[in-house]
Order: structure tokens, then C-alpha cells, then sequence
């Protein structure tokens, strides 16, 4: 049983970008439908969830249930894995005044989170959503900003569980 990475696509056009970059880590990853993935158990390192063309606050929209692997095993939820993260937690996502895409510049960087110690201010990083998060519910820390994006990313506090709404995997986020 060999040790991977389980990214669960819920549309994303990036989703392959994703396995693209952990795969450059030399890290073994498979990409799985949101809704139809493999059980979850010792061979899964972490978990990544993928953008969407969805909003996360949509009726229709893709739904997981996190209690799966949140807390369990490490989690990054990406653009709309984000916000799903956040709207499931009681934060409240709306649509944003600005869509915001293409490039931005961090402006507020927690450098003591793992995920974003060598991340410099002033950052190019790539966005790409129509909704933006606009409060964070109890318990989570935000560990990012944009000049425009208040909550370009955060963590839950206690757990293995980060969150971006830029995309790393893409070649403009430096």
C-alpha cells in the first residue's frame, strides 16, 4: 500500500495543474470525483480539494462531507475547497463585488504557519473565483490577504486544515 496524495475534483480547471505540481514533489497523488473517491485510510497522506466553477453557497453546488478526513488527515482546500470549508464551518461566502481574477500580490502573510513560512509579502499569486469570503467562522485564523481579499487564506485552529483562495498550482502564483 503505497503512500498518496487523494485530490477530490469538483470541477476544477486546474485539477490537473494540482497533480501536476505535487507529482514535481515526488509525491504520488490521484485525482478523484468529489463524489466517488477511494476509502479513506493509512496510505492517504493528505487531502486536497479542488476548485470549481460552482459557488459554494449554490443549491447545486458540490458538497462533501469533511467530517471524513477533517482532523484526521492534513487538508487544503483550494479556491472553492476553501470556501466550501469555510461556508460548512458557518463562515458566510458571498459573491464578490470584485471577481477577482488573475494576479495579486499578498499583502498580509502569516509566517508563522508551515504553509506560508517562506511565502514572501508582496507575493504574486494567481486568482481565479466570483465569491469571496467574507467572515470566517469561530476557531479558524486567517493566515493571508490580497489588497482586495481580506481572506485569501486561512487555517482551522487545531488541525491540519489550510485553506487558500489563490492557486498555487498555476505558473503566475510565484
Amino acid at each position: 500500500m503505497s503512500e498518496k496524495i487523494l485530490i477530490l475534483d469538483f470541477g476544477s480547471q486546474y485539477t490537473q495543474l494540482i497533480a501536476r505540481r505535487v507529482r514535481e514533489l515526488n509525491v504520488y497523488c490521484e485525482i478523484h470525483p468529489y463524489n466517488h473517491f477511494p476509502t479513506i485510510d493509512n496510505s492517504v497522506m493528505g487531502v486536497i480539494l479542488s476548485g470549481s466553477p460552482y459557488s459554494a453557497k449554490d443549491q447545486a453546488a458540490p458538497k462533501i462531507d469533511l467530517s471524513l478526513f477533517r482532523g484526521k488527515k492534513p487538508l487544503l482546500g483550494i479556491c472553492y475547497g476553501a470556501q466550501l470549508i469555510a461556508n460548512q464551518g458557518g463562515g458566510i461566502v458571498s459573491p464578490s463585488d470584485i471577481r477577482e481574477y488573475g494576479r495579486a500580490k499578498l499583502t498580509m502573510v502569516d509566517h508563522q504557519n508551515p504553509l506560508l513560512k517562506e511565502i514572501n509579502i508582496d507575493a504574486q499569486v494567481w486568482m481565479s473565483h466570483a465569491d469571496t469570503i467574507e467572515s470566517l467562522p469561530m476557531g479558524y485564523t486567517l493566515i493571508a490577504s490580497t489588497e482586495t481579499v481580506e481572506v485569501a487564506g486561512f487555517i482551522i485552529d487545531g488541525e491540519p486544515t489550510y485553506c487558500i483562495q489563490f492557486h498555487p498550482e498555476v505558473s503566475h502564483t510565484v
